[in-house]
């Protein structure tokens, strides 16, 4: 496979600085919400309270972990290493860069991982 055209890079940078922008503004809007809720109430209300408060942090770990691969994603843009899977060393197609623009590892790359993981996992 030949490298990516600059055309797909920039495509995807933008997606990336997208997604970026929609998770900060996520992470705004859930540290807002959690901080707004009013701490009295019977047991029961508490006990919802500290659900919510349990899914919230759940979200907002995914959403750091998001940003993070996101980061990476651009990081990798910058020092021209973007697109090339970490497993294979090959280009990523690019469908799958489209399609998940902060990906590290091909169809092929991500099917040896997820291989290795059955393996060990056992």
């Amino acid at each position: 496979m030949s490298s990516l055209s600059k055309e797909l890079v920039e495509d995807c940078k933008a997606k990336l600085l997208t997604s970026k922008e929609e998770l900060l503004n996520r992470v705004r809007d859930i540290r807002k919400n959690l901080h707004i809720e009013e701490k009295g109430g019977d047991e029961a209300d508490q006990t919802v309270r500290v659900l919510n408060e349990s899914e919230v942090l759940g979200q907002h770990d995914r959403i750091r972990k998001q940003l993070f691969e996101i980061e990476q994603a651009l990081g990798r843009i910058e020092n021209g290493s973007y697109g090339i899977c970490e497993e294979t060393e090959e280009y990523i197609e690019a469908d799958r860069l489209r399609a998940i623009p902060w990906t590290r590892l091909s169809i092929e790359g991500a099917e040896i991982r997820e291989s290795l993981k059955r393996k060990y996992a056992r």
